[in-house]
């Protein structure tokens, strides 16, 4: 992909694509660690933060595990994957983060807690140029922003996950944030990173989510109606659309409660009906079955987990 791909001036691109060397990211759930660790294994320093040192443990846990399993299938050499991990250290301690370049937040999806990281950061983070990000998938950018002195260095960077494996970031400015940190942004993300970016601008769902989540939401709405189980409306949609995955085995995946969030964060901006979370969703989140991260959801994984 090239500059001109994303509409970003070439020379901007090249300009900025190695000023961004010491990456800090702020949580390391699935995102946080997958952020992480790409770029560790773009040969970055990369210091992650996460709350409490059981917390910082795990996260550490999960990066590694995530590159074990890239040398078992073949997709990573045992080197690089000793190089990856020495790229990479996990802290409890935010104040760490001070000599960053970049920090990517990948904190739960709630704008109470974003909103106070963003403020906490703008105090930390000494370079005057260094670039604020967030891995928000529904938020608002410019609420972020405003929480700072800096809103012109803020901007969306929303991965997928897992991160490692797909390859589109989307790439969401708001009204303040200044060309220069998009074209940074843009150039860090394609070029150190090598991944596709997309733009979107600074509404609730962005581009992907704000097509996808009408549609799990209806796969819910169905279940729930009693118009079909929920392995025939993930089997449908698999057999019958060609789709990887069915739309509540991809709700389990993402969490209910992720989906949750993302969904009343666009029923908020929106106001339309089609992102409402339906009853369903709210009553498994409150009963605690968020899908594959507590072993049931749509669907059972609890044996899965067993044998793992």
């Amino acid at each position: 992909m090239t500059a001109k791909d994303t509409g970003v001036p070439a020379s901007d691109a090249a300009e900025h694509e190695g000023d961004i060397r010491r990456v800090g990211v702020v949580g390391c759930g699935l995102m946080g660690a997958g952020i992480a660790e790409v770029c560790a294994r773009a040969g970055l320093d990369v210091v992650v933060h996460e709350v409490g040192e059981e917390a910082a443990g795990a996260g550490l846990a999960r990066i590694t595990a995530s590159l074990d399993r890239g040398v078992r299938r073949g997709k990573l050499a045992a080197v690089d994957r000793e190089a990856a991990l020495g790229h990479v250290r996990v802290t409890s301690d935010l104040a760490e983060l001070s000599d960053r370049d970049l920090v990517v937040e990948a904190a739960t999806e709630d704008e109470g807690v974003k909103v106070e990281l963003f403020a906490e950061l703008d105090r930390i983070v000494e370079r005057e140029d260094a670039l604020l990000a967030s891995n928000t998938s529904s938020l608002p950018i410019m609420k972020l922003g405003a929480a700072t002195r800096r809103p012109r260095q803020v901007i969306g960077v929303h991965f997928f996950n897992p991160v490692p494996v797909l390859d589109l970031v989307e790439i969401v400015p708001s009204l303040l944030t200044s060309p220069e940190t998009q074209a940074r942004a843009e150039g860090f993300v394609t070029h150190v990173l090598g991944k596709k970016v997309i733009r979107a601008q600074d509404r609730a769902g962005f581009v992907v989510n704000a097509l996808l989540v009408p549609y799990l939401l209806s796969a819910i709405r169905m279940l729930e109606s009693g118009f079909a189980s929920a392995e025939d409306i993930d089997t449908g949609m698999v057999l019958g659309c060609a789709h990887p995955m069915g739309p509540l085995s991809l709700a389990d995946l993402i969490g209910l409660d992720t989906l949750t969030a993302i969904a009343e964060a666009m029923y908020a901006d929106f106001k339309d009906p089609l992102y409402a979370p339906p009853p369903l969703l709210l009553r498994m989140v409150e009963a605690g079955l968020l899908g594959r991260k507590s072993g049931r959801g749509f669907h059972d994984f609890s044996a899965s987990q067993k044998g793992h």
